[in-house]
């Protein structure tokens, strides 16, 4: 019997475009790319585990009003094995936003966020 191994870059990738798809299906599918060792790190707080993140996109997702996902934009996206780098606007909602992915065994392991506002 052999184990098929994905490389990192490849999950890194996986994990990364399923992250940005989830976020039209829903606060539950947003939270399988993490696991109850996942943290979030922003400026304001750090987020630890499924519960508390479930309630920093919960928070998210409840202020985003529609005209925020039509303005929503990728500006830059790349990999780099187990790293992620994401840069997006939202104009005029959010300025310019920076996301960090550390992915690690198929989950988000760390994320930094950090939105800089109009």
């Amino acid at each position: 019997m052999s184990v098929t191994t994905v490389p990192a870059a490849e999950a890194t990738s996986q994990i990364f475009d399923h992250h940005l798809g989830a976020f039209a299906q829903g606060l539950d599918e947003l939270l399988k790319d993490y696991d109850d060792g996942s943290v979030i790190v922003t400026p304001e707080k750090t987020y630890r585990g499924t519960t508390e993140i479930r309630g920093f996109f919960k928070a998210f997702l409840d202020d985003a009003q529609p005209a925020f996902w039509d303005a929503f934009k990728v500006t830059s996206k790349s990999t780099e094995g187990e790293i992620a780098y994401l840069a997006w606007e939202a104009r005029p909602f959010i300025e310019l936003a920076t996301d960090t992915l550390y992915v690690r065994n198929g989950k988000i392991a760390v994320q930094t966020f950090t939105a800089f506002s109009g």
